[in-house]
This record gives structure tokens, C-alpha cells and sequence, in this order.
């Protein structure tokens, strides 16, 4: 009898365990708890959907929840755009912000992309890195990371403007402007057989 009470139990607990792991659908985020549009909301709004922040589930996420109001929700609204390869609908975002607002979500934008860029996710990084551009067009590393990914892909004529871009607002003497100097030795000399490859990090 005793085995048969510990067996039951045992049954239950890994019932319950399988029930606690299981994926839970999209979050519904209130934006009235708290301060309207505090960069708390923000942050906690898009702790909690980003893993949801993807091509096949940001529609159903956009139905459910809506991020705070401010320039920092809609920064963190273009981030989840953006990790889901919709770049238009992230500019969209940032585009209804006053222009004075725009940098900083932007801003917003690339700290969430630069660990895609990091990670050598070119296809993702370069567009990402190019949306911050657009509104923040000195923005260093992200003119770096652009350049490269565009490099990796072969979109020669953007990685060379990018770099350019890059060398011209980065003045350190390290290895982030080695690579840059040696991508465009590369892309300028239209005779050399080098293998395409990364450079190394620095």
C-alpha cells in the first residue's frame, strides 16, 4: 500500500512540474498600474514580452498588450518590432514620437539590438543597426555594426559608407577601428582574392 501511495504522488508532482514549465500564451500588460508612461513600465512591459518578440508571435502580441505611453515605451515598442524583423512597423513607432524624442527611442533600439550584432546575426543586425541610424546618424558603434553586417552580406556600397561613417566620429586608435580600416582595404582593392570572413573582435 505504501508503494502504491508514493508512486501516486510522485505521478502528481510530475504533473506538476510538466504544468509549471509549459509555455504561457502572450501576456495581457496593464498600462494604468503605476505612472503613465514611467520608463519602469517600459522596462518591466518589455522584460516580460520579449520573448514573444518574433516574426510568428508579434501579431497575436500586438493584440494582446500595448506597451506604456512616453518616449520610452515606444522605444521598447520599436526594440519588439525591430528583434522580429519588422523594421518598417518599428519606424513607424518612432516616427509618431516628436522629432525631438526620436533619438532617444532610437537609442532604446540599439541597446536591445546590439547583442543580435554581437551574436554575428548579420541579416538581423544590419537593418536593426540601420533604423538607428536613421534617426541617430553619429551613432558610432551602431554605424560599426551596420558596416559590418552589410560587409558579411556582401552589400558592399552601404558597409563602405557605414565605415566611413564610423572612422569619422571614432577616433581610438583600437581594434574596432582596425577592423573598419581593413574591411574597406578590402572592399576598395577590387583585385584582392582575401576570403570573405569577420574580423577578429577586438
Amino acid at each position: 500500500m505504501r508503494l502504491f501511495y508514493l508512486v501516486g504522488w510522485g505521478y502528481v508532482a510530475i504533473c506538476g512540474a510538466f504544468l509549471t514549465t509549459r509555455r504561457q500564451p502572450a501576456p495581457h500588460v496593464s498600462t494604468t498600474a503605476g505612472t503613465p508612461g514611467a520608463p519602469g513600465d517600459a522596462v518591466e512591459w518589455f522584460r516580460r514580452v520579449k520573448p514573444y518578440c518574433n516574426a510568428v508571435e508579434i501579431a497575436t502580441l500586438q493584440r494582446q498588450t500595448q506597451p506604456p505611453e512616453g518616449t520610452v515605451g515606444s522605444g521598447f515598442h520599436a526594440a519588439c518590432y525591430a528583434l522580429a524583423g519588422r523594421i518598417d512597423d518599428a519606424r513607424r513607432v518612432i516616427d509618431q514620437l516628436a522629432p525631438a524624442e526620436r533619438v532617444r527611442a532610437a537609442g532604446i533600439v540599439f541597446e536591445v539590438g546590439h547583442p543580435v550584432a554581437d551574436a554575428g546575426d548579420d541579416r538581423s543586425a544590419g537593418p536593426i543597426m540601420e533604423l538607428v541610424i536613421d534617426y541617430w546618424l553619429n551613432h558610432y558603434m551602431a554605424l560599426y555594426h551596420a558596416g559590418m553586417a552589410e560587409y558579411m552580406l556582401g552589400q558592399y556600397p552601404l558597409a563602405a559608407r557605414n565605415l566611413e561613417a564610423f572612422l569619422r566620429e571614432y577616433s581610438p586608435q583600437d581594434g574596432w577601428r582596425r577592423n573598419a580600416i581593413e574591411v574597406l582595404g578590402r572592399m576598395r582593392d577590387s583585385s584582392s582574392r582575401v576570403e570573405l570572413r569577420r574580423p577578429g573582435h577586438p
